[in-house]
């Protein structure tokens, strides 16, 4: 009999890796009203030079169309073009992270249009939760002959897509000679309804292209898991981590599903990264820190975790870098 991996639990459900961090305490809950109450104390008022003029966006992936690059587009969504293939992830191009007109609104716009985007050949998508799954994005996606890697039991969404493939933690899909990407464990959870609490997976992507590593986070919180992955996979060239959405005072202290500024370094220092790049921040107000505190916290303390505060980087929305200045 084989025996069932850790994740999985017997109904069906999963689980974070072991050694990962429990709510002890159910004293203070999470209340909608109390979050939708205190959000909109939080100022939106961000630097102009947080944003990329759209015509710059579009001229800068034009300009490096033929080279390797990264390209934010807000939130967790980016392309990463590598050699001749774009990739996508988590893309995200409505204007809230909800169910039609409900949950956050941005606060600043996707850089381009989503029929703006360049031909692209993978769909990554990290977990469930609104403001990475976005089902109109997902319905009206331009190219739908993408390969499309999910965790398993979130294929159901991708219906009129020619080839979906669900993965498990730490499946392997080659994509070509130079090019493989893994799905990795995470420290999360997935929710879409009031019924459906983990019932699909959640996971970090590994890409790996030539002699370079470039792994994207899903949503994750700190774990041990961390330190194995270091040991079994790094050294890894870039780790792209989410910085934001952390302080949920007073509800309650903080979250163990997103990484401070602090430990999504300390992911990276774990996964033994020469460079992190911060994401998910800048663009919906998911919890109540100041909206430009993620990238100050981020940079402040990169060096105490074995980071140049160059290593430690972040984009504005709309930036198109050249890999090779990255990396």
């Amino acid at each position: 009999m084989i025996e069932r991996p850790y994740h999985h639990l017997p109904d069906g459900t999963f689980r974070n890796p072991k050694g990962s961090p429990v709510i002890i305490s159910r004293s203070a809950k999470f209340s909608y009203r109390t979050f939708s109450k205190l959000r909109k104390k939080v100022d939106l008022n961000y630097p102009t030079e947080h944003v990329v003029e759209k015509k710059k966006v579009l001229e800068n992936l034009e300009k490096y169309k033929n080279d390797d690059y990264i390209a934010w587009i807000g939130h967790a969504t980016f392309l990463i073009k590598i050699g001749q293939t774009t990739i996508i992830t988590d893309p995200v191009f409505s204007k809230n992270a909800g169910p039609l007109i409900f949950g956050p609104k941005r606060f600043t716009n996707p850089a381009i249009k989503l029929n703006e985007i360049p031909k692209t050949d993978i769909f990554l998508l990290t977990h469930n939760h609104y403001d990475h799954q976005d089902m109109s994005t997902i319905r009206n996606f331009p190219f739908k002959d993408a390969k499309v890697l999910t965790p398993l039991n979130l294929g159901k969404y991708f219906k009129r897509y020619k080839d979906v493939n669900e993965m498990d933690w730490y499946d392997q899909k080659i994509i070509n000679e130079n090019l493989k990407i893994s799905l990795l464990p995470a420290v999360h959870w997935s929710k879409r309804s009031l019924t459906d609490t983990n019932k699909t997976l959640w996971g970090n992507f590994l890409i790996e292209y030539k002699n370079k590593k470039i792994l994207f986070a899903c949503d994750t919180g700190y774990g041990e898991i961390y330190k194995e992955l270091g040991i079994k996979y790094g050294p890894i060239d870039l780790t792209m981590i989410n910085i934001g959405a952390y302080n949920f005072k007073p509800m309650f202290d903080k979250t163990i599903y997103h990484t401070t500024p602090e430990e999504a370094l300390n992911v990276a220092q774990d996964l033994k990264s020469k460079k992190v790049l911060g994401m998910h921040w800048g663009t919906f107000v998911l919890s109540f820190e100041p909206i430009m505190e993620p990238p100050i916290r981020f940079k402040d303390n990169a060096e105490n975790y074995g980071f140049k505060k160059s290593d430690a980087i972040t984009f504005k929305i709309g930036e198109v870098s050249p890999l090779n200045k990255i990396l």
